[in-house]
């Protein structure tokens, strides 16, 4: 077998790249390790930026997320028992996020490649690559051979795309923090109309939503936690007392559909090729996600990909697949900084003293009060405009 590219990973990052090669006339084969209901049920992400809406509603896949999801022109940060909304609207006007889950993408996403007549091949066993320094690099799955021009390596942090490349050809950063995050999906109502990020002393806490009738919460708690040892009633009580701050404001409670623990990270691979190889998404760099934007990246990857591909099958040229990693990395830092500075904002960090806790509480109320401390924020937060909307 042959394609033009290879791409392993059928999340957002490799199926949006399928799509938008399709739509520039470049075949691809997607290889995907998990069943199609596997990957269309995994509950991930779910705030997109509004260059990521964009984009899906340029290429045609939009008319859902249009239909049901959430825009959301701002969002609260709370502590101290008051609430403090940043306006995006005010703030960056005409740009703004959209609460819609990953999953949703991912559907819309299969949807559209299968239609078109994709080749989308899911429950691959045994991938291997191959070559991938030479100008022929193929890929072995299942019994099988795959040649190709490129391979795009979308397949996540622990997928076999990253460890394909040889050891010391790539720089790697990392970062650990002192908790991870207790993920909780309920079928409840909403009881805000916006996100609220909450710092209390006893850890961070985040109110979010999927639909009007399903919320999703998160809450800080040890990285070594587990998610046996928190029934129901120990979730309800820890939101409650977390969130249940400023006055007037009742938590809903309901059903409670999952429950999983995620450790906090941040990384990233320099550079994000070798050779044919190209990685993106979660494969090249993880943030923690206080800010939103591990999803986002990989759509802001994906882009940059597929200008360079496209020109590089249209008239062999390689300039804009050599500059793919510095024009990637880029934004890449800007996203890891802020998700940073979320992080350590808003969580508790158990080496703080009371001097740490005051620095922090200076800070919320410098970015609440100061309209340019704000801003910064803001922009951050619905995503920064793309290099060539610049």
């Amino acid at each position: 077998m042959h394609t033009q590219v290879a791409i392993i990973g059928a999340g957002p990052a490799g199926l949006l790249l399928s799509h938008l090669l399709h739509l520039r006339g470049i075949g691809s084969v997607v290889l995907e390790r998990r069943s199609r209901a596997y990957v269309e049920q995994r509950v991930r992400a779910g705030v997109l930026e509004q260059g990521t809406v964009d984009t899906l509603v340029e290429s045609g896949v939009g008319e859902r997320l249009l239909r049901e999801g959430l825009p959301h022109r701002g969002i609260e940060l709370r502590y101290g028992g008051a609430g403090h909304r940043i306006p995006f609207e005010k703030l960056v006007p005409g740009r703004t996020i959209t609460v819609y889950g990953q999953q949703e993408v991912v559907k819309d996403l299969i949807a559209a490649r299968l239609a078109a007549g994709g080749d989308v091949r899911f429950e691959v066993d045994d991938v291997a690559l191959h070559d991938i320094a030479t100008d022929r690099p193929y890929v072995t799955f299942g019994g099988l051979r795959l040649d190709c021009d490129v391979i795009a390596g979308c397949d996540g942090f622990h997928g076999v795309s990253r460890p394909s490349i040889p050891a010391g050809a790539l720089t790697e950063f990392h970062r650990d923090y002192p908790f991870a995050w207790l993920g909780i999906l309920a079928r409840v109502r909403p009881s805000s109309e916006e996100l609220i990020y909450a710092r209390n002393e006893r850890g961070f806490a985040l109110h979010s939503m999927r639909t009007p009738q399903i919320s999703r919460f998160y809450l800080q708690v040890p990285p070594d936690d587990d998610v046996a040892a928190w029934p129901d009633e120990r979730v309800w009580a820890e939101l409650k007392a977390r969130l249940e701050t400023v006055p007037g404001f009742t938590l809903a409670t309901g059903e409670i559909l999952e429950k999983s623990v995620t450790p906090m990270r941040s990384f990233v691979a320099e550079p994000m090729r070798h050779g044919r190889l190209f990685l993106a998404g979660d494969a090249a760099h993880i943030v923690p996600p206080t800010g939103a934007k591990g999803l986002n990246l990989a759509v802001a990857d994906v882009r940059v990909l597929t200008r360079a591909l496209a020109r590089f099958f249209a008239d062999g040229s390689t300039a804009l697949l050599d500059g793919y990693s510095d024009a990637c990395l880029q934004r890449v830092w800007r996203a890891q900084h802020f998700s940073w500075w979320m992080t350590t904002l808003l969580h508790t960090f158990e080496s703080d003293d009371a001097y740490g806790g005051r620095l922090q509480t200076s800070y919320l109320d410098y970015v609440t009060s100061s309209e340019a401390a704000a801003t910064t924020l803001a922009e951050n937060y619905v995503g920064l405009p793309y290099e060539e909307e610049r």
